[in-house]
């Protein structure tokens, strides 16, 4: 029974991840930072590990302690992020956009470095959550979408370094996807649904199914990227500004 490691897992993609994964049948290593929702989670195939993926001690002490049937991981997705604001750069929060960097960047970075040496050693496969935020800029993306770009490029780097190891590595960069990380975004109930209203985004369920098929493709197969929006989410033309 393969083994899958998932951050971020007390809400929205990763919480969708963990029931994806363990209904179809995969032992689950299920990481977050609020206890009771890691309760909720908890079932035969599925541990759990309360830790802030900031904190480097705590998680290497919570993976130390994974019971021996949890212990050999085969698939790391990399799901814990977030988004903090949504001004311009000249009225942002420096204190948000260290905060976003420690978590979407350093910590993943991190939590990747650690694994690898196992996943190497296994064969196995890291699933990054990107954004198409990486890829198309808009208005407050900032330092959010600067990080999402940064571990685009990361999963593509390491496809190239770990040619040859039988690791596979794809970013999955999803759209417009309502969870509770769009309250933490806008910052209210009433600019998420001006933000969504009409639109029928995605779901974190949607994102997960696309993720365990991912996971579950034959071994010589690798995704790259991913690029998932709503049918109704697409492109505008460049913004123009115009003096006088």
């Amino acid at each position: 029974m393969p083994t899958a490691l998932i951050t971020g897992a007390t809400a929205g993609i990763g919480e969708a991840c963990v029931h994806a994964f363990a209904d179809s049948g995969w032992n689950v290593v299920a990481t977050g930072r609020r206890a009771d929702r890691l309760e909720k989670l908890k079932r035969d195939n599925v541990h759990t590990l309360e830790f802030d993926i900031r904190d480097e001690a705590a998680r290497d002490a919570a993976l130390d302690s994974l019971p021996e049937a949890f212990r050999d991981i085969d698939l790391l997705v990399n799901n814990a992020g977030l988004a903090l604001g949504l001004e311009p750069a000249q009225q942002a929060s420096l204190s948000n956009w260290k905060t976003m960097i420690d978590t979407n960047i350093t910590s993943l970075v991190s939590i990747t470095h650690k694994l690898l040496p196992q996943l190497i050693a296994r064969k196995g496969a890291i699933i990054n959550l990107s954004s198409v935020a990486a890829t198309y800029p808009y208005p407050g993306g900032n330092v959010y979408a600067a990080t999402k770009a940064f571990v685009r490029q990361l999963s593509l780097d390491l496809r190239a370094d770990l040619h040859g190891t039988g690791v596979r590595v794809t970013s999955i960069e999803p759209g417009m996807v309502e969870t509770e990380f769009t309250l933490v975004r806008t910052g209210s109930q009433e600019t998420s649904d001006k933000l969504y209203g009409g639109v029928n985004p995605m779901t974190g369920e949607d994102i997960a199914e696309t993720i365990l098929w991912v996971a579950t493709l034959p071994p010589h197969l690798n995704i790259n990227t991913i690029e998932l929006m709503p049918v109704n989410q697409s492109w505008q033309g460049f913004a123009v500004h115009r003096e006088g």
